[in-house]
């Protein structure tokens, strides 16, 4: 199996990340709080992930077009 490295390179970015997630997961209807993640379905959780995927990959797309739109994380 291959190894995974998904240690955060900067910091500050670790909580911002872990709020995007509570954001994202509350939008969605998947209840984080009160739960440890690891108790629901991978399913859910995978859901969360590529849902924060995506949307961090239009963040990006959008401000390397320079249309503004939601500013990276």
């Amino acid at each position: 199996m291959p190894r995974r490295n998904n240690r955060v390179l900067v910091r500050e970015a670790a909580q911002a990340l872990e709020n995007f997630k509570y954001e994202v997961a509350s939008e969605l209807g998947v209840n984080y709080n009160g739960t440890d993640p690891g108790a629901l379905s991978s399913r859910q959780n995978g859901y969360v992930g590529g849902i924060m995927v995506k949307r961090m990959i239009q963040a990006a797309e959008s401000s390397l077009s320079g249309k503004g739109g939601p500013k990276p994380i």
